[in-house]
């Protein structure tokens, strides 16, 4: 009996609209398909291309870019023969190499949040708890403003508060993720750049919650304690069901990605609890707009 030819899917248009992450995430799963339908091990492929059962889940994972020699081999493995499938795939592999919108900032950019960027770029779903500062996708550009002027790149300011305002713009976009965010009450109150740049900020979240694609609460100090305390994270969600969540945290210098299912479900557990005890959205839009007539 004569076995069927592999077969390749189609990328769907909404996923080249989210970038070439996301593109090299839809490539990877295909290939990560083809390999188990013939029943071959990470190792195997591995060492088909000259590497290790590590590049195949790098590569089936999309976390890395895809050399064409390394592709065409893999497909040739798996059974692709079909000369146009062979050269459509091939197509979007290039395209899923392409250098991301965030590259042209790129000196401004530590490698671990260039990763980040092309992350939040193709995620379905974005989840976050901020427990200091308005999150970057929400900020106002005098609010990203005041934030820069707290370190010391005031030479590259205008040029990041464009990135900044780049970033924003996934939330605009047809096919873009969702956005939940949890603020600690403390956000409302520090006065980032002073009472009127924090009065449009306020204004501004309040206005942003209205948006179909986007929820905000607030966690109020009342509620005391909470299990995020000293924590600041952002959970990242993809429309791939074979990849798992990303739980990011920032630090100073670095930054940890976090995608082990023990440390998910704790993250899951810690930001379903804190939505629990945050204010509603209603609630949350009535405390934004009080807090933005104080100031």
């Amino acid at each position: 009996m004569i076995s069927e030819p592999a077969r390749i899917g189609r990328v769907d248009s909404g996923v080249v609209e989210r970038g070439p992450t996301a593109l090299r995430i839809a490539v990877g799963g295909q290939l990560r398909r083809l390999r188990e339908e013939r029943g071959i091990t990470r190792e195997a492929a591995g060492e088909h291309i000259r590497g290790s059962h590590a590049k195949i889940s790098r590569l089936e994972l999309g976390r890395t870019g895809f050399k064409e020699r390394d592709v065409r081999d893999l497909l040739t493995l798996y059974g692709v023969g079909d000369a146009a499938e062979r050269a459509a795939f091939l197509g979007v592999v290039r395209k899923a190499n392409e250098p991301g919108w965030w590259q042209r900032f790129g000196d401004l950019l530590p490698p671990w949040f260039e990763t980040y960027l092309g992350l939040e770029h193709a995620a379905h779903a974005i989840r976050t708890f901020e427990g200091q500062l308005v999150p970057g996708l929400l900020q106002t550009e005098d609010y990203t403003r005041a934030v820069i002027a707290l370190g010391d790149a005031q030479e590259d300011a205008p040029r990041r508060v464009e990135l900044r305002s780049r970033r924003q713009e996934v939330l605009d976009r047809p096919c873009g993720p969702t956005l939940w965010a949890v603020l600690d009450e403390a956000v409302l109150h520090r006065a980032i750049g002073g009472p009127e740049v924090l009065r449009g900020q306020l204004e501004h979240l309040a206005e942003m919650s209205t948006r179909n694609n986007v929820t905000i609460q607030v966690l109020p100090y009342a509620v005391g304690g909470h299990a995020a305390a000293g924590s600041s994270f952002t959970m990242l969600r993809f429309a791939e069901p074979e990849l798992p969540d990303v739980v990011y945290l920032e630090q100073l210098t670095s930054a940890l990605y976090l995608d082990r299912p023990r440390d998910l479900e704790l993250y899951r557990q810690v930001m379903d609890t804190l939505s629990v005890q945050a204010a509603t959205p209603e609630k949350t839009r009535m405390l934004l707009l009080e807090a933005a007539a104080r100031l």
